[in-house]
């Protein structure tokens, strides 16, 4: 019984998760320009899939924390971005057209790939 009440709360802290996230969700068109105005493909690559920057897809952190990092970026190389220089809305925007991005394929379903083994 406590498996399954642990089970129920995980699974409705997902979907609760899940639905402040698209919630939060911004316009990926939009975001895909600011991705480029703002020069965040410079590190972290035009698919977001890193670079001198960290990774970021597939399946990137909750917008929440996307923000924030952006805000309060740990100690690295990456500059802080305040609300006057990107607005939160322009941030879930970059944030949407990050969750556009697939994951690579696996290297075993690419039939050149394959051929060089």
């Amino acid at each position: 019984m406590k498996k399954l009440l642990l089970a129920a709360s995980f699974l409705l802290g997902c979907a609760t998760m899940q639905a402040q996230n698209a919630a939060s969700a911004g316009n990926a068109e939009n975001g895909k320009k600011l991705w480029a105005k703002e020069n965040c493909y410079s590190c972290h690559g035009f698919d977001g899939h890193g670079g001198a920057g960290v990774r970021l897809t597939p399946k990137p952190i909750a917008v929440q924390g996307f923000i924030a990092i952006v805000r309060h970026p740990p100690k690295s190389n990456m500059p802080t971005f305040s609300a006057k220089v990107i607005s939160d809305a322009d941030l879930r925007d970059m944030w949407a057209y990050l969750n556009t991005i697939p994951a690579n394929p696996d290297p075993k379903s690419i039939p050149l790939l394959s051929a060089l083994q």
